[in-house]
């Protein structure tokens, strides 16, 4: 059986690569809630955009005047082998 975790970290992911932009623990717990756990809050949407940033998937940007933490998808490079 697949980590639910994993699961849902990876649904998380999908949805930011769809829609793109800044992505903050507010817009991925709104996002969590259109998804299969929308009982996930705000804790669990910052801990998934923290370990999604930790697996290279995300890149993070911290504001030093609002002292806030905001997470941009990072490009895939999807070269042609030939």
């Amino acid at each position: 059986m697949a980590d639910p975790i994993i699961a849902r970290r990876d649904w998380l992911l999908a949805e930011i690569r769809q829609r793109g932009g800044t992505w903050t623990a507010i817009r991925a717990e709104e996002a969590l809630h259109r998804s299969p756990w929308p009982t996930s809050g705000r804790n669990t949407a910052r801990k998934d955009l923290r370990a999604l940033a930790a697996r290279g998937a995300l890149t993070a940007k911290d504001d030093a005047d609002t002292r806030r933490r905001s997470y941009k998808p990072k490009m895939l490079n999807l070269r042609s082998a030939a």
